[in-house]
């Protein structure tokens, strides 16, 4: 017997290898001759896909597996495998083996299952069987869990990027553009022109304007020209870099004294405050989760923090307005409440310190923690205890693509003790850790979840709140595709309750990744469907568009500093009529944390060059025709709601367009 046998190589940087590839075709009647690939010329070129002939005594039989073995030729080099393809003689269907792994090392074994997703019930083989469990054992000594920290949700255990396994490391791509990306930022805010002498000022408001120069995006300098406005500054708790913080206001805080004098002049003139709590219309973003977090100490410079209270009202005209602010929780003589009636300088000055709040908030809790942290959880679970021929795993796998790497910088270059939070936050520090322990012991499965989340924070009904329409819209479009994917695989409730490997899995989510996470709400065992398109469609929402709500706009609202500044190097003004330009600019970032800032956010902010959008599964682990039709279907779905949220958008002079699927990533990559 003769099987042709094509084998396709990586795309990417350095995926191809001069080393010696073997194959053993594996079926159900026996094994084909260990064979080496090798064509005249070169083989497994950067991008190949190749064609070679595998020589049996006999018919194998259907197959089960294909091994791949890699031997160094006259130097070790790693080889990216994509997919084994084998065309069997006579017939005119062939297995597909899909790989999407590197091989590394010398005299290395690596054994494909056939591209059929199969769950552990489906397998009756022994063989079969028997791969599934060498496959995970392998998996769990090399993807370990990690107490990062005491009240965090568990991590990999990695010390750096550099101890991840190549699987899940960035591209060489990638990686040299993630390096090279910051210094080309702060080659091109001119830090060394600048001459940077540290703890300096900038003399004026306008003087932001100096770092505003090759960087920039259209956003970015709307909120430049607009900043200043309460419209604008309103619009941004509904479509800015942290859109989850407002929750309406049926009855004013007791520790924040607002009357309806103070804020009548703000409100249209035929009615009062009571009345406009009654209908709806009055909403807060309270900070509280700030109030004792100890601040920064920056070059021997303390930094400040506030705790602030805002309240907004839905103006018939004019929109979401802030017609009341208090910077802390404790209402006393230096705790003013500050109103648009007060002296301009003092109200610009309180808008500040909640933009300072909302820059902590979105960058640590709502970004890191809620998006990037719980989708590790997922992410080390998946490799621990789904074998990557359940259907689960090929679901997830694209939605988990490079999360492990990003992460492990994040810890180690952003949020360490001598990271960028350190240098230029005011949280950086003991308050960071103390910051993020508040938020998960709060943070909810719930709340994860569009729907609960929009309809708990009473905002079902908020105008213009485009993060939300579109949120609920891309919600149902993964469910129903989560649904479709499931419904193939399982058929009952049953079904689920009885695949092992995937209670397995839950458990681990739910006792070893969220086991400091007191009132995550998350059950250790799976009971129906619904519960595991529901926990799967939380996956690749939170992977997908809940990340880019919070990422991809940073740069945009965070590069006009005094918008949203990093840290305060003042404390909060006890009284209004102090407030002066000299000590505004005393207060905002300095020049050289200006600089960083605007560096870091577009480094982070900015679109990916090797970015897949998503539903674009580049990397094909579903086989299956029936498969395939629904995550085509996917990608009609993603299109419409594209076509539709474009349409929204058109003659908005300021658009929201951070969750247009083909500018979302599918995983967490920045």
């Amino acid at each position: 017997m003769e099987y042709k046998v094509t084998v396709a190589t990586g795309t990417s940087e350095y995926s191809g290898t001069n080393n010696y590839i073997y194959v053993t075709l594996v079926g159900e009647r026996g094994e084909s001759e260990r064979t080496v690939l090798d064509n005249p010329g070169l083989d497994f070129c950067r991008g190949a896909v190749d064609d070679y002939t595998v020589k049996s005594a006999a018919d194998l039989g259907p197959l089960i597996l294909v091994r791949l073995e890699k031997q160094k030729y006259w130097m070790e080099d790693n080889w990216f495998c994509r997919y084994v393809k084998v065309s069997v003689p006579g017939e005119r269907c062939s297995y597909t083996f899909p790989c999407y792994r590197w091989l590394v090392g010398d005299k290395v074994v690596v054994e494909l299952r056939e591209g059929t997703a199969k769950k552990i019930s489906d397998d009756t083989l022994p063989l079969e069987i028997s791969h599934r469990t060498a496959e995970l054992l392998e998996r769990q000594k090399i993807y370990r869990w990690l107490a990062w920290a005491p009240g965090i949700p568990k991590c990999i255990d990695a010390k750096s990027e550099a101890d991840l396994p190549q699987d899940v490391r960035f591209d060489n791509e990638k990686r040299s553009d993630f390096v090279g990306s910051l210094h080309y930022a702060l080659l091109e805010l001119s830090l060394k022109k600048l001459a940077i002498k540290f703890g300096k000022s900038w003399n004026d408001l306008d003087d932001f304007k100096r770092i505003f120069w090759k960087l920039r995006s259209p956003i970015a300098e709307y909120t430049m020209k607009h900043w200043k406005e309460d419209c604008f500054f309103g619009y941004q708790f509904l479509n800015g870099s942290n859109p989850r913080m407002i929750t309406r206001c049926k009855e004013l805080p007791s520790n924040f004294l607002v009357t309806g004098d103070m804020v009548q002049s703000s409100l249209v003139p035929t009615t009062t405050l009571k009345e406009e709590l009654k209908k709806g219309n009055i909403f807060l973003v309270d900070h509280a989760i700030m109030d004792g977090i100890p601040a920064n100490v920056i070059r021997d410079q303390a930094q400040h923090i506030a705790a602030p209270l805002c309240l907004l009202y839905e103006h018939p005209e004019k929109g979401l307005i802030p017609i009341a602010i208090q910077l802390e929780q404790k209402p006393d003589k230096d705790t003013p409440i500050f109103l648009p009636s007060d002296p301009p300088l003092a109200w610009l000055l309180a808008k500040m310190w909640v933009r300072h709040s909302e820059f902590q908030v979105f960058q640590l809790l709502s970004h890191l923690l809620r998006t990037h942290l719980v989708v590790e959880v997922i992410c080390v679970a998946t490799l621990r205890q789904l074998p990557a021929v359940h259907p689960i795993y090929k679901l997830l796998a694209p939605h988990l693509r490079y999360t492990l790497e990003i992460n492990c910088r994040g810890r180690t270059q952003l949020i360490s003790p001598d990271g960028i939070f350190k240098r230029v936050v005011s949280t950086g520090g003991d308050g960071l850790l103390i910051l993020a322990q508040r938020e998960y012991e709060v943070l909810t499965y719930r709340s994860l979840q569009p729907k609960f989340d929009f309809l708990d924070r009473g905002v079902t009904k908020l105008r213009d709140y485009f993060y939300r329409n579109h949120s609920l819209m891309l919600w149902d479009v993964i469910q129903n595709f989560v649904s479709g994917i499931v419904s193939l695989y399982y058929k009952s409730d049953r079904e689920v309750e009885q695949d092992s490997e995937i209670q397995t899995w839950m458990n681990e989510v739910a006792v070893e990744g969220f086991v400091d996470v007191p009132h995550f709400g998350l059950a250790s065992e799976l009971k129906t469907k619904e519960e595991l398109i529901t926990l799967l469609s939380v996956v690749i929402f939170t992977s997908t568009a809940q990340h880019a709500a919070t990422n991809n706009g940073q740069f945009d609202w965070c590069a006009w500093v005094p918008n949203t500044p990093c840290t305060m190097r003042h404390p909060p003004p006890t009284d209004k009529d102090a407030v002066t330009m000299d000590l505004i600019m005393d207060t905002l970032p300095d020049i050289s944390q200006s600089c960083v800032q605007m560096a870091i956010t577009w480094h982070l902010g900015r679109a990916q060059p090797d970015a897949i959008p998503m539903g674009q599964y580049v990397e094909q682990y579903f086989t299956e025709p029936a498969a395939l039709k629904v995550i085509d279907k996917f990608r009609k779905d993603l299109k419409e709601l594209e076509e539709h949220i474009i349409a929204q958008n058109e003659g908005l002079e300021l658009q929201y367009l951070y969750l247009c699927p083909s500018r979302m990533e599918n995983s967490i990559t920045i």
